[in-house]
């Protein structure tokens, strides 16, 4: 039977490990890494020439080698399994709570306040990693006696509070919460609307392909919301002058076009559109693999 009569809003009455969305994400961060490498060298470096992805990612293999788009890679795993665990478990769990009270779907006003608070959460416990990784992404950018080449993300983690101060692994939390906000509630709510809405409205199967096609557009949604905090927040975390969150702003617009908010949106569209669809495909068969072992 087609499910074109089910509630694709409304969560299903399985329960899942709340670390299922981290483990998901983080093994298609294996995948993305280097797209998301590439995005955040465009947003930090500013320079008169217009660079394209290709261009920049030429740039890191011919003078890094092809290791040098996993920078960072220890970071961003890290990442994954503080924040994208909490942005998923705490999502679906304040779906399945909020379902099992009122006994009806939800709009998708509601989706939007819940992953936008699930977001916020897990930017602030992510914060820390989030700041190694853009660090060691960005390393090589910076003038040799002044890159932190740090080995790995507890590496980094060590040096900055030693450094830096335990307060400095909170740099632009403020930004990067409201970005991590931002991201889940256009990402995650319209994966679900447009998930409903293949189904309901087109008649589609709950299959592959119907995933492909609500996270592909969630994957477009989710970057154009975000791009302005992404590039304001890829900067702050790269900086070690003190500047705020207004400097910055004011300081890029007055030497640079004002699209600098949309600087590396292709990069950021093309790893956050299959870090889309290959987290939830893997989220799906975490949650079919634990199904069939019956726990």
């Amino acid at each position: 039977m087609k499910p074109s009569s089910v509630d694709a809003l409304l969560p299903s009455s399985n329960k899942y490990p709340f670390w299922f969305g981290g483990s998901a994400s983080a093994m298609a961060t294996l995948l993305t890494h280097p797209l998301d490498l590439v995005k955040v060298r465009l947003q930090s470096t500013i320079t008169p020439a217009r660079l394209s992805m290709a261009g920049m990612a030429s740039r890191v293999i011919a003078t890094e080698g092809y290791a040098g788009l996993y920078a960072g890679l220890s970071a961003a795993i890290l990442r994954q399994f503080t924040y994208s665990t909490i942005r998923f478990g705490v999502y679906e769990d304040l779906k399945s709570r909020l379902s099992h009270d009122t006994g009806t779907s939800h709009s998708p006003m509601v989706l939007i306040c819940l992953s936008a608070l699930s977001g916020f959460i897990g930017g602030v416990a992510g914060n820390p990693a989030d700041i190694v990784n853009v660090r060691m992404q960005s390393d090589m950018t910076r003038p040799l006696a002044q890159q932190r080449n740090y080995k790995h993300v507890f590496d980094g983690i060590i040096h900055i509070t030693r450094n830096e101060g335990l307060s400095s692994l909170y740099r632009g939390v403020g930004a990067n919460a409201l970005r991590a906000s931002l991201m889940n509630s256009s990402q995650l709510a319209s994966y679900d609307m447009a998930k409903a809405s293949c189904i309901r409205t087109f008649g589609m199967n709950d299959d592959t392909i119907t995933h492909l096609v609500a996270s592909s557009l969630a994957g477009i949604v989710a970057t154009t919301v975000c791009s302005p905090v992404d590039v304001v927040k890829t900067r702050i975390m790269g900086s070690t002058n003190g500047e705020h969150v207004w400097q910055i702003i004011k300081r890029s617009t007055l030497s640079e076009s004002p699209l600098w908010v949309f600087k590396g949106w292709v990069p950021s569209f093309l790893r956050l559109g299959p870090q889309t669809v290959l987290t939830l495909l893997i989220l799906e068969q975490h949650k079919k693999l634990y199904a069939k072992m019956g726990v």
